[in-house]
């Protein structure tokens, strides 16, 4: 199976599944058209983000463009599970909705068939281009590795999916799941940054020995390199950052912006330029943010920073790719 073109950056969907926060469907539907107006082609989602509320809003949008002209992703292993007395609770994982349906862990073939099917009923579509095996580091890997995959390269050769791949935040995960599979592709979160860059030392190498594509996401590292100062209070893998980490996001920030850049677009482009890398995928849940997001990733950067970088001691000289 060839990998679709993704295009430079790809929109993820979490925030408009009320990701810490409620958004109303106006404002989720503008953000994607936003992102649409911007070129962007690549949609990633998931039943996690916002119990279905993330696939059922990009779907109903993707419903108005045909469909020969974007690629759509989303993800297994988890499948929702209705609530048989739904008390009004909200949702527990971090999504602002409520608690009427429940995440269960279920890699077999049957529950990726199930998830598979309920996905394509709450995205309006026919067919889905990518489906990911979604955090098996978190959840189970060794059995993600012995029943999931398996089962995705089965429903990939029935032709009821497209490409296959996994997600994880753990290199170390990924790497293990693209020996033991036939990957198209890995979503690869927070550990390939400007900040950080530990899946470069075998994971990406392993990746282009494989032919397998690498979406990266997660490039901003919690929010720490996505304002052109960074703050005090900034966080960093979802808890406030420590002080070696924050030192280090400053001193990039510093170098960039003696060369006219800012952090995060440095940050965009650094994320995109490794070859393995076929897209880079961000969030956002407002028009602005991705509206922004697309012209950083447009936005010249002198080479001269990349090797300023280098002589500080903040990046590798292997890790410049031209």
């Amino acid at each position: 199976m060839s990998v679709p073109e993704l295009g430079r950056l790809g929109f993820g969907a979490a925030g408009i599944g009320n990701l810490y926060r409620a958004m109303d469907d106006a404002v989720a539907t503008a953000t994607v058209a936003a992102a649409w107006d911007a070129g962007i082609r690549y949609f990633d989602t998931a039943p996690h983000y916002g119990l279905g509320l993330s696939e059922r809003r990009l779907g109903s949008y993707l419903a108005t463009k045909p469909r020969e002209e974007f690629v759509i992703s989303t993800k297994v292993g988890r499948v929702l599970d209705p609530v048989a007395n739904p008390t009004g609770a909200k949702d527990s994982d971090g999504f602002d909705v409520p608690a009427d349906t429940v995440r269960r862990w279920d890699p077999s073939e049957s529950g990726i068939r199930r998830s598979i099917e309920d996905s394509l009923e709450r995205l309006g579509l026919d067919r889905i281009d990518i489906a990911y095996l979604h955090d098996p580091d978190v959840y189970g890997l060794d059995e993600g590795i012995r029943q999931a995959l398996p089962a995705l390269e089965k429903l990939r050769a029935e032709g009821l999916v497209g490409a296959i791949g996994v997600g994880a935040n753990s290199s170390q995960a990924l790497r293990e799941c693209v020996l033991a599979a036939d990957l198209d592709l890995i979503m690869l979160a927070g550990r390939y940054t400007l900040l950080e860059q530990p899946a470069a030392a075998d994971l990406l190498p392993l990746c282009a020995e494989r032919g397998v594509g690498v979406a990266n996401c997660g490039v901003y590292n919690s929010g720490l390199l996505a304002r052109p100062v960074v703050p005090e209070d900034a966080h960093y893998n979802y808890a406030p950052a420590p002080e070696d980490i924050l030192a280090r996001a400053k001193a990039l920030a510093a170098c960039c912006q003696e060369f006219g850049v800012e952090l995060p677009t440095a940050a965009l482009q650094f994320a995109a330029n490794h070859p393995v890398v076929r897209t880079v995928v961000v969030g956002a849940s407002t028009p602005q943010q991705i509206t922004q997001n697309a012209q950083r990733m447009t936005t010249p950067v002198p080479a001269q920073l990349w090797t300023e970088m280098v002589s500080r001691g903040l990046l590798a000289e292997e890790l410049i790719h031209a």
